[in-house]
């Protein structure tokens, strides 16, 4: 992917010390010639280490400590940058069930802090880094997801007279990332026993490298107020963990409170204004025939569409997913 488009500009990304943060910056250093590199979190600890292990010859790097939740501190970084991606979030499903005001502060008024601050400053373009559990969300971190993907939806129309741009990536279970599945498989595999919640659950899978070319593809092609869907494949969580730690027996648990025994990547509401690429669908928002005429010449997805873990026409086999695992 060329990354001319990245030439000279100043992006900062929230949340930068997460799994998907640390893969980002690597490959903006490695493959583009972006002038500054703004790494905004509150882990000053995981900034420490990060300035240690990511080799910075050019010294394009900068580390902020700052919270979403601090918008004033939002402003003051995002001075002089022209692409914000905005992946700070609280993410762990049961932590957020038993501290739900946590989580609206950062996922969703931190989200509309980011939003304000980057309209405020002119930065040109703002990416939402989002997931599979915001569509038709079963629990508080799918709901406030939903919520952040509608607020970059929306600004991006209360403010088409802006400087700002505004879009969403959302995507499905991230391999190999922080508190992932197979991190998961790695701490439980010297028990002899792996826990499943049920032997029907399947998941959409994707690595930490494809994430990154769906932002980046984003940040480049972006109109405003459109979400980009990759296409992806699936496989139950079973054979997953079979293939992975083969010599380990699993053991069922039942399901969790909050989660799904699918999950969805665009529903049947959303599908009624999506359009289709070989490789991602587009959601535009609901009668913005702006965005419409844009993507006229791309095909609608067909009338009864919607794209779930389950009815996925691709799916991983072994094979498939040892490749994609010797790949992270």
């Amino acid at each position: 992917m060329s990354l001319e488009f990245l030439k000279n500009k100043s992006i900062l990304i929230t949340g930068g010390t997460g799994s998907f943060g640390q893969q980002f910056i690597r490959r903006l250093l490695a493959d583009s010639d972006a002038r500054r590199i703004i790494i905004f979190s509150r882990d000053e600890l995981k900034q420490s280490v990060m300035m240690t292990d990511i080799e910075d010859p050019q010294g394009k790097l900068r580390f902020f400590i700052g919270d979403v939740r601090d918008i004033d501190r939002l402003r003051s970084a995002f001075c002089g940058v022209d692409y914000v991606v905005h992946a700070a979030a609280l993410k762990q499903v049961p932590a957020l069930e038993y501290n739900p005001f946590e989580a609206i502060k950062t996922n969703i008024l931190g989200t509309q802090n980011v939003i304000q601050a980057a309209v405020d400053n002119n930065v040109q373009r703002l990416v939402l880094v989002s997931t599979d559990k915001a569509a038709g969300p079963a629990n508080l971190y799918g709901a406030t997801k939903l919520c952040a993907e509608k607020l970059v939806v929306s600004s991006s129309t209360a403010f088409n007279d802006r400087a700002t741009r505004m879009s969403v990536v959302r995507y499905g279970n991230v391999l190999g990332s922080r508190g992932s599945l197979l991190q998961v498989i790695e701490r439980q595999r010297a028990t002899g026993a792996i826990t499943l919640t049920h032997s029907e659950m399947t998941r959409f899978w994707i690595t930490l490298d494809a994430g990154v070319d769906l932002v980046l593809h984003a940040l480049e092609h972006m109109h405003g107020g459109e979400m980009f869907i990759p296409k992806i494949p699936s496989m139950k969580v079973q054979e997953f963990i079979a293939i992975v730690a083969p010599e380990c027996r699993i053991h069922e648990v039942g399901i969790r409170p909050g989660e799904k025994m699918h999950e969805t990547l665009v529903t049947k509401e959303e599908a009624r204004n999506a359009k289709e690429t070989d490789r991602h669908f587009v959601i535009l928002p609901h009668g913005d025939e702006r965005l419409r005429s844009v993507y006229e010449n791309l095909p609608d997805v067909r009338k009864d569409f919607f794209y779930s873990s389950d009815n996925n026409p691709v799916w991983l086999n072994e094979q498939t997913l040892k490749e994609l695992l010797a790949s992270i």
